[in-house]
């Protein structure tokens, strides 16, 4: 009875968690780990008993624990699988490569070195902790970015390092981690000793690889009813890392992130309705792990970290950071402050912890004969000082050091449309010739084809979803224009999009409705006077098919406009003599000289 209360707590607790970081927009990691801390080892000192108000080995006991978090571990590795695209890799920016080259490098080195001699940890375990701290992960570095707001090339390159770095480095702090095993065998030679590694890599990269064919195989052939997808690609990951593991112990963890990569470089039917699972899933497992870890950590293990410990997450933020991206920058076009800001920003995720959750208890509860366990013990702890560090440092000082540093980006002209329908293309056009970025999301698969044949980037989805943040670029994106025929969405968008760019930038149609109220007082952000609504604009653009361009010598002549032309066109666009391009909401701007009103008549 007292096992099923912790766990219901632990499941409530996490939403609490999720819901606490999308209020104050912080990683979702932060407030996981707090809780799972406070209601763990920190509740002894509040507790009559002197025990845990939550206790992860009084719910899953023995090899019970052992089994959901390897599993667990295996779905989320698969998830960071998903998310490594080779041709993403050949495309970035040289920055990007080098940091996915001299990072895990120089922090597996550095990172292990500094925790031998430091907390004089054996070699085998200061390595695995220096390839624990290699990854990074959207996870924190998206809502760190989303706050400062740096510039495009800063914000382009810790972006893709964030995402790309998170499979490399779950995969090279397993490699370690199986050498460590495989290597640990009494008696074994060398030989020996690389024998059991390459069998241990091999079954994982041949398992995962098959069990990614086959998924595929099952999709294209249409043998899964769509209600059914999205359990059987969840059914195949726990198959692979159980049949892995079958073969070689330790092999599972490799096979879910091969099968992950392998998954995201093949043409797989309807791949995105395979992603969605992580939505829920991924969530869960996460959350309750989070929780479920930091709830075993004990006091004696967070006192015995000291003042080395500290010295250690220094040395890591301070030293080895900093080195990976100079030289990741080397004979780059980044100036100091841009090298400087980015040496900062590399904070601890998700897959750090659950990595480091897995191999701590593996290596605590294991029979190995060469490992000391009390330094084994150390590795969970390091672990999350790191990501707590990081999380709360770099995360609460990134955007004020942005500000000094004077790498925040300027404000962002491009437009995010919402609808890739005749009316929003048509407007996306002019403003594609005014040098302006374009962005058109839609659900419907003409819309976007005929957008995407006419030149345009597109976004297929439901652009008020909760993980449309995750998926959209919206680095030179500042403004938001609702053109859908749905008045209900157009309306939703705007709302949704008001907090990320602004009350005042976020515009839509009018509607029907409001079209035949007379003398209807339109709200602000209604876009071209209010004058026209989704199927009036249609008719017009069919009818004239070009904007035209209207200058003015006076205000005198503008102000005479306003009246002639006030119920004869659709006003869309103030061309600025700057070059710069303001859109017209409820009220005509006000005249600026040398601009041009960009308009088309009504129908």
């Amino acid at each position: 009875m007292e096992g099923m209360i912790e766990l219901a707590g632990i499941l409530v607790l996490s939403v609490l968690a999720q819901w606490l970081a999308w209020r104050i927009k912080i990683p979702a990691i932060l407030p996981l780990i707090i809780i799972g801390l406070a209601m763990g080892p920190l509740s002894a000192f509040i507790s009559p008993s002197g025990s845990k108000l939550l206790d992860g080995d009084q719910i899953f006991s023995g090899d019970l624990l052992f089994a959901f978090v390897s599993i667990s571990v295996g779905i989320i590795l698969f998830e960071g699988g998903l998310t490594l695209k080779i041709k993403e890799i050949r495309d970035q920016a040289g920055v990007v490569r080098n940091l996915l080259i001299f990072g895990p490098v120089i922090t597996l080195v550095g990172g292990g070195l500094a925790a031998h001699y430091l907390l004089g940890l054996s070699f085998r375990l200061a390595f695995l902790f220096g390839a624990l701290i290699i990854v990074s992960g959207p996870t924190v570095v998206t809502p760190i970015l989303r706050n400062v707001r740096p510039n495009v090339r800063v914000n382009n390159v810790l972006k893709w390092e964030g995402i790309l770095i998170d499979p490399l480095g779950a995969l090279i702090a397993v490699l370690v981690y199986e050498f460590i095993q495989t290597s640990d065998l009494e008696n074994a030679d060398t030989l020996e000793v690389f024998k059991e590694f390459f069998i241990t890599v091999s079954a994982g990269i041949v398992i995962g690889a098959l069990a990614a064919f086959f998924l595929r195989w099952l999709m294209a052939k249409n043998r899964i009813p769509k209600y059914l997808r999205n359990v059987v690609a969840l059914g195949l990951v726990v198959f692979a890392f159980t049949f892995a593991e079958l073969i070689a112990h330790e092999a599972g963890l490799m096979s879910t992130t091969f099968m992950g990569i392998i998954l995201a470089n093949i043409k797989v039917h309807e791949f995105k309705k395979i992603l969605s699972f992580k939505e829920d899933v991924s969530i869960i497992l996460i959350s309750v792990l989070f929780i479920l870890l930091s709830s075993r950590i004990n006091v004696d293990q967070i006192e015995k970290l000291g003042l080395e410990s500290l010295i250690l997450f220094g040395i890591v933020i301070l030293l080895i950071r900093p080195l990976g991206v100079w030289l990741s920058t080397l004979g780059s076009s980044f100036n100091w402050r841009e090298i400087f800001f980015m040496s900062w920003v590399g904070p601890k995720g998700i897959v750090a912890a659950a990595v480091a959750s897995l191999f701590a208890l593996q290596l605590t509860t294991g029979e190995s004969t060469t490992i000391n366990t009390e330094q084994a013990e150390l590795i969970l702890p390091l672990t999350f000082l790191m990501i707590v560090g990081t999380v709360i440092l770099q995360g609460a000082s990134a955007k004020p050091l942005a500000k000094i540093l004077k790498v925040e980006r300027e404000d962002p002209t491009g437009f995010l449309m919402v609808g890739a329908n005749e009316n929003a293309r048509f407007l996306a056009a002019f403003l594609k010739e005014q040098g302006l970025d374009v962005l058109l999301a839609d659900t419907s698969k003409p819309n976007l084809a005929e957008a995407r044949k006419q030149g345009f980037e597109t976004y297929e989805g439901n652009i008020l979803s909760d993980n449309v943040f995750d998926e959209l670029d919206l680095t030179n994106l500042g403004h938001l224009m609702a053109l859908t025929s749905s008045a209900e969405i157009n309306s939703l968008a705007t709302k949704y999009f008001e907090e990320e760019f602004g009350a005042e930038k976020v515009y839509r149609l009018s509607s029907k409705k409001e079209q035949e109220v007379k003398d209807m007082d339109f709200p602000a952000n209604v876009l071209f006077t209010g004058s026209t609504d989704y199927l009036n604009l249609a008719h017009s653009i069919r009818q004239h098919k070009k904007i035209e361009l209207r200058s003015f010598a006076n205000e005198e002549e503008f102000r005479e406009m306003k009246k002639e032309f006030k119920s004869s066109i659709i006003p869309l666009f103030l061309v600025k003599d700057d070059g710069k391009v303001e859109t017209i909401k409820r009220e005509l701007p006000d005249y600026s000289k040398g601009s041009q009103l960009a308009f088309i008549p009504k129908a």
